[in-house]
């Protein structure tokens, strides 16, 4: 019998195809509550990414400056100069959420880190599920707005930067992502829902254009408020 996320991945474009991929290019606006929560808003309004899909490494051009960049990797962040000349950096960048408030201030590399690893691990997924050491079964159906979605459970190692060690996918009856939930630890592991819409289809790879986060009751049901992050893909190219 084939999986479940045999046929997700075939749904997304297939593996093969994301294996040849090299980089994601991802422009939009990154916004939400979550941002003025940390004293941070707007610092993403205008957000341009380029992905690199086979290792966790994502940079994002013009951060926080016209001709700086902001280039994420799980072990460092750091903004720099286009030529390479580094303004500032932070290593172990996981470390510097321990103990934080709820609402506790934020720097330009806290916000590096979160939305580095958070987008790479998004524009990623499902491929994301394939690689070394990620462990996923197929959990029982969940319906929600009238239809029944299939899951996948997620355990994360280590050495991937993401939310948390345990995470569920939810999938349409065309495999297609419908929701993504997460308790994510830096945040100090509030149970959210990453809810997904608008697929597109860019050189055979499929993704949500329209995604949104809001947290999530003890049984699991969505919440309408607040929405704590927004995420508006308006270009998307692969090479």
């Amino acid at each position: 019998m084939t999986s479940l996320l045999d046929l997700v991945l075939e749904a997304h474009g297939g593996l093969q195809r994301w294996q040849d991929a090299k980089t994601i290019h991802a422009q939009g606006s990154i916004g939400g509550q979550l941002w003025s929560n940390h004293g941070q808003a707007g610092i993403l309004s205008t957000a341009d990414m380029i992905v690199d899909v086979q290792q966790e490494r994502l940079v994002y051009q013009d951060y926080t400056g016209p001709e700086l960049r902001g280039v994420f990797t799980p072990d460092n962040v750091a903004i720099e100069k286009r030529d390479g000349d580094t303004l500032t950096e932070r290593t172990s960048p996981r470390h510097s959420f321990a103990d934080q408030a709820p609402n506790a201030p934020w720097d330009q590399l806290h916000v590096l880190y979160f939305a580095g690893y958070a987008l790479w691990n998004y524009l990623t997924a499902p491929y994301l599920l394939t690689h070394p050491g990620v462990a996923v079964e197929e959990i029982e159906p969940w319906q929600e707005a009238g239809e029944q979605w299939r899951r996948l459970r997620a355990t994360f190692p280590p050495h991937i930067a993401t939310h948390a060690t345990q995470q569920t996918f939810y999938y349409n009856a065309e495999c297609l992502l419908q929701r993504h939930d997460y308790a994510a630890d830096v945040l100090g592991g509030l149970p959210a829902a990453h809810l997904c819409k608008k697929h597109t289809r860019v050189s055979g790879l499929v993704f949500p254009t329209r995604r949104y986060v809001v947290p999530t009751d003890e049984n699991g049901q969505v919440l309408s408020e607040p929405v704590l992050v927004t995420i508006d893909l308006t270009r998307i190219s692969v090479t």
